[in-house]
């Protein structure tokens, strides 16, 4: 009975506790990513996607899928071409940092000079943004690359910058894209990086502004998770949230990498966006994993802050199980952290006004399993919705530049338990003092088959108490008492209480117009569920025979109940049929001389041939006109033998039905014989 009530707890369990919970990334991610980044034969369309699927499994450590072997062709065709276009080239040389396909040096230096020249004359953000984004690689791959006009590249790319923080894609678009200056931030930080003298101090300044006033206007959920969103864009420029977020992320962690000063991005936005794309789990579509993935590799290890990710492995703990309250402290990808110590700044039952029941108490950390515990957890606390407060406090106060831990952390508790169920007894009393006419106790552990008669002028009675582990009043989210007619007419109370105590009285004189009048035999039924009882329960208590009035001319009827549309095609009722006597016959000998009267013409009718002489004498000879005497003679046996079988086993119809085609044959070989006959009789007497 208590799995009937599964889906109640999970319900409740779901609508109660927020979606404040975030883990780092899983083999869950791992399992799904060759799966969503399915290659044909091992390769992809483009080497974008390529690019995006060598980078996801380098990330999540996957080496069981191999797509080199396709990749590096494609990588060295690209590299080669001097007809490929710039965001080819671009990707092809991130595949490449990854593979470490055979380049020579010389198609290293054309790609590099090739790259240069394309940066001199641009006019739109992506123009810049892949020439120089393939710079940046192929310096970090040994070879020298400088930027000569890296001060008037950075202006031209800085004057496509808003007041807000936002971007433009060219000069001649007039939208701004929050998209757009994660792209930008990356491409000032890789102008930065090639330059050949210092970048001119005043604009990095002003792009650090920008950079604040770009946080700004970042997002927020209830949750804490943060992100940032196209606000007027083209629909076919305009990525999602994701992307979005994925873009800044980029920009912001390439510019921070490229200056040696801090850029002031608090710590709680930074661990917002990584709750956000923790937040999401697992994209459905390829793009979006890589933007989640790439996202929060770059938050793992960045210049800015790194933020840890508080997790709970289990929400829902039980007192039977004696279950312990863990926290698992870690970065977004899962990697250690510097010592901390995660400490319960107050702990508080939802919806009650009592003092906390835990106050400023720090976990015991446990390195063999890594997780923060509360032993004493469960001694004092019943059961319910608790609200946990944490704080992440780090030992050492040089971490605090280093790693954000988010602030507090509001986490809902789920303690589930056993309830007691005590005093339960049913009783009919009577309607006039109330005197229990007959009483039974109950045992609300199992079924019980307690069978009471009552009419209209009596009461029915149900009481039980419900009590808590520690001996508490509990309040149960359903408390239900049903009645089932034998027609299968259902109705259903809701049983009230008092404390501890759970009582309810059914009056049957003001009931019964509820009931619809409907006599007889009603099945009592007891359902107590609770997302927190560990053992919520349907039982069945038993009967009562109730006696009411007849219904009134405008009573209410009761309700058709459904028919099952199966039942149509069960067994069907058996059909008694009572068949007349049979009317008296003649004795059998009497039948049997009737019988040798109706062969007495057919004996005249021999003899009547044997005295006409019969003979066969004028039989054809001839072979067409034999055939057809034949036919004749034999089709008027077969008429003779279907007379037989019409008095012995046929039908009328089926004998009507042969005898029409008989009668078609008969007539025509009949008619071709007797011609032949009437031209032979003819000739003799023309002889």
């Amino acid at each position: 009975m208590i799995q009937k009530l599964g889906f109640l707890a999970i319900l409740l369990i779901g609508s109660i506790c927020e979606a404040a919970i975030f883990h780092p990334i899983s083999d869950s991610h791992r399992s799904a990513a060759p799966e969503i980044f399915n290659s044909v034969d091992g390769s992809f369309k483009s080497l974008d996607e390529s690019y995006e699927a060598l980078r996801t499994f380098k990330i999540l450590g996957i080496s069981n899928v191999d797509i080199s072997t396709s990749t590096c062709p494609l990588v060295e065709e690209t590299l080669k071409s001097s007809s490929a276009s710039l965001k080819d080239v671009y990707f092809a040389l991130k595949s490449n940092q990854i593979l470490k396909c055979k380049i020579s040096t010389e198609n290293y230096k054309a790609v590099g000079s090739r790259l240069q020249a394309a940066i001199s004359d641009v006019s739109s953000l992506l123009d810049f943004y892949f020439p120089i984004g393939g710079l940046m690689i192929l310096k970090a791959g040994d070879l020298d690359i400088q930027l000569e006009n890296a001060g008037d590249v950075f202006r031209s790319v800085k004057a496509l910058g808003q007041s807000d923080g936002r971007w433009r894609y060219s000069s001649s678009k007039p939208e701004s894209s929050t998209r757009a200056a994660g792209i930008a931030l990356e491409t000032l930080a890789g102008i930065v990086s090639l330059a050949s003298a210092d970048v001119d101090q005043s604009l990095i300044s002003a792009l650090k502004n920008d950079i604040v006033k770009l946080f700004d206007s970042i997002e927020k959920y209830d949750d804490g998770a943060m992100f940032f969103d196209e606000k007027i864009v083209d629909l076919h420029e305009y990525q999602g949230p994701l992307s979005t977020s994925a873009s800044v992320v980029r920009g912001v962690v390439a510019f921070a990498d490229a200056t040696s000063e801090k850029i002031a991005v608090p710590g709680d936005k930074i661990s917002g966006l990584a709750k956000f794309f923790l937040g999401i789990g697992v994209p459905g579509n390829a793009h979006d994993f890589f933007d989640q993935i790439d996202a929060l590799a770059l938050l793992e290890d960045n210049r800015i802050s790194i933020p840890l990710v508080m997790s709970l492995p289990a929400t829902v703990l039980s007192l039977t199980q004696n279950d312990q309250l863990k926290v698992k402290v870690s970065t977004v990808l899962g990697s250690s952290t510097p010592p901390l110590t995660v400490k319960i700044v107050q702990a508080t039952k939802s919806g009650s006004k009592d003092a906390p029941i835990v106050e400023n108490k720090e976990l015991t950390y446990d390195a063999n399993s890594g997780f923060h515990l509360f032993d004493a957890f469960l001694k004092d606390i019943d059961v319910g919705v608790y609200e946990f407060v944490f704080k992440i406090a780090l030992h050492d106060s040089s971490d605090n530049g280093i790693y954000s831990a988010g602030g507090r952390t509001r986490v809902q508790v789920f303690v589930t338990g056993v309830i007691n169920i005590d005093s339960a007894e049913i009783s009919v009393l009577d309607s006039d003092l109330g005197n229990a006419d007959s009483k039974k106790a109950l045992d609300l552990s199992a079924d019980s088959s307690v069978s009471f008669s009552a009419n209209h002028l009596q009461k029915l009675r149900i009481s039980f108490q419900l009590a808590t582990p520690l001996g508490k009043a509990f309040k149960p989210h359903q408390v239900l008492l049903k009645l089932r007619h034998e027609t299968n007419v259902e109705h259903v109370f809701v049983v009230g209480s008092s404390g501890k105590k759970y009582e309810m009285t059914l009056d049957f004189l003001g009931l019964v117009d509820k009931l619809y009048y409907l006599s007889g035999k009603y099945n009592l039924q007891l359902t107590v569920g609770d997302a927190a009882m560990e053992n919520s329960f349907i039982r069945s208590l038993g009967s009562i025979d109730l006696d009411l009035p007849e219904a009134p001319e405008k009573a209410t009827r009761p309700p058709l109940q459904p028919v099952d549309p199966l039942s149509r095609f069960g067994p069907k009722a058996e059909i008694a049929h009572i068949f007349r006597v049979p009317e008296k016959r003649p004795r059998s000998e009497l039948s049997l001389a009737f019988l040798g009267l109706t062969f007495v013409p057919l004996a005249g009718f021999l003899v009547g041939l044997l005295r006409l002489g019969v003979n066969l004498k004028n039989f054809p000879t001839s072979a067409v006109p034999a055939t057809f005497a034949t036919l004749f003679h034999a089709a008027i046996l077969a008429v003779l033998c279907l007379y037989a079988l019409f008095w012995l086993k046929l039908n009328l119809f089926t004998t009507l039905k042969v005898l029409s085609f008989l009668g078609v044959v008969l007539v025509f070989v009949g008619h071709r014989t007797l011609s032949h006959l009437a031209s032979k009789s003819a000739k003799l007497k023309s002889t």
